[in-house]
């Protein structure tokens, strides 16, 4: 049986490919099936959209299918994500996601020179306390995303807030929630 997992997740192509090794190697070792390709889609600005991941699996029944759904959703996928190749569109995901565009442009220079940010990631997911996590990025001409996945975009965001709100790098930055 052919699938395709259409990710609801902003992932750079060495992200996704993270993601695809994960998967490949519980279903080879389940004897249940293969990856056999993925892509990464635009915006045209060049940010990343979603992604895919091409499943084979070795038997077509409905109990493996729902074994794949429930291995999905255990590895934690993002929520808006589905299984398409079973007639009906499968949802499938459990995080919830949360983008931070940091602006690349509008900030006095002094602030870019002595700012870092790493810093900004690492305090981010120090304050997250687990909930949440940082899985890719992308460096667009004025902003720099950051992509955050957990278990909830309303408890990430309420203990991001006060690390943005103190540090002169997140000046002029916006949050947007993203699955």
């Amino acid at each position: 049986m052919d699938l395709t997992l259409k990710l609801n997740a902003r992932f750079q192509p060495k992200h996704r490919f993270e993601l695809e090794d994960a998967l490949q190697e519980i279903l080879e070792k389940e004897q249940a099936g293969e990856v056999t390709g993925g892509g990464t889609a635009q915006n045209p600005n060049g940010e990343i959209a979603y992604c895919d991941i091409d499943i084979y699996l070795t038997e077509d029944t409905p109990e493996r299918l729902n074994w794949l759904v429930s291995l999905l959703n255990t590895i934690g996928i993002p929520k808006g994500s589905v299984l398409q190749g079973t007639g009906p569109e499968i949802e499938v995901g459990t995080l919830e996601g949360l983008a931070y565009y940091s602006n690349g442009a509008d900030l006095p220079d002094e602030i870019y020179q002595t700012c870092d940010i790493n810093y900004v990631i690492e305090q981010m997911e120090q304050a997250m306390e687990g909930i949440g996590r940082m899985y890719s990025y992308w460096e667009g001409s004025t902003y720099t995303a950051l992509y955050f996945y957990g278990t909830s975009f309303a408890e990430m965001k309420e203990k991001i807030e006060p690390f943005i709100a103190s540090y002169p790098l997140c000046q002029k930055s916006r949050i947007e929630q993203i699955a």
